[in-house]
């Protein structure tokens, strides 16, 4: 079972996991509690599946779980009434989805949409208020989450205005390989321009320069990452940026 070698693994390593970022098939939020903390909320986890293209949350709907992505990637978007679509950030094993429920809220103004099918761990929206009001372990590593999560998001802001698609391309790629540990990657261009909020002519023509030079490998609606440190030298500031960020919130725990 997924839950029972989660807390294997986190009683082995006694949190070095979360210390080290590990890229092991964990969600990092969970890995940063204390084993007997994770024990404690063991009974209340409980394991599943999300599929490609499910739709988690939508605007102004009560979210009732949340959710500890562990090998599944999800994307909180934008949508206007155009249908165009803008994505504002990304989830995975590095977090979680459903914060309006951690500042009180109910609902979202966003949609939350899965992008690449894997695990989970859910939560019910209850039992995550009654954990916050106690003002524990849990509670404090997802405010150091938001704030790492708003910091993605205002880079994606200023990197989606002022960046040529092909530095924004590398950058987005990686930002999808740190969640998800493996380097090949589901994704077709269509859905990559809807991420991007560019035409897919643009997404097609800047993979083609990151193929051209061996950088990646684009087949079949599969991406392949082969050669990282390329992929790194071609992306923008922005990458970085955000990594640090994240780096500098949680090495400490």
């Amino acid at each position: 079972m997924l839950l029972v070698t989660l807390l294997e693994k986190l009683v082995a390593s006694n949190k070095m996991l979360s210390k080290k970022f590990s890229e092991e098939n964990v969600n990092r939020l969970l890995a940063a509690l204390s084993p007997k903390e994770y024990q404690r909320l063991l009974p209340d986890f409980k394991e599943v599946w999300l599929e490609q293209n499910q739709v988690i949350y939508q605007p102004n709907e009560e979210i009732t779980e949340v959710y500890f992505p562990v090998d599944a990637l999800v994307s909180i978007v934008s949508t206007l009434k155009d249908g165009s679509t803008t994505e504002i950030a990304v989830v995975g094993n590095q977090g979680m989805v459903g914060l309006p429920i951690l500042w009180r809220g109910s609902t979202s103004i966003v949609n939350t949409v899965v992008q690449i099918a894997g695990n989970a761990i859910k939560l019910s929206a209850d039992k995550l208020k009654s954990e916050c009001s106690k003002k524990g372990q849990l509670e404090n590593l997802l405010q150091l989450y938001t704030q790492a999560l708003f910091a993605q998001m205002a880079q994606n802001a200023a990197c989606n205005s002022h960046h040529k698609i092909e530095k924004r391309l590398a950058r987005w790629l990686l930002t999808v390989r740190d969640c998800i540990p493996q380097d090949e990657l589901p994704l077709t261009q269509e859905f990559m321009a809807s991420m991007l909020g560019v035409r897919r002519s643009g997404v097609t023509q800047a993979a083609g320069m990151l193929q051209q030079a061996q950088i990646i490998r684009y087949v079949r609606g599969k991406i392949t990452i082969l050669n990282r440190e390329a992929l790194e030298e071609n992306s923008c500031e922005c990458y970085q940026v955000v990594k640090q960020e994240y780096k500098r919130l949680f090495d400490n725990l």
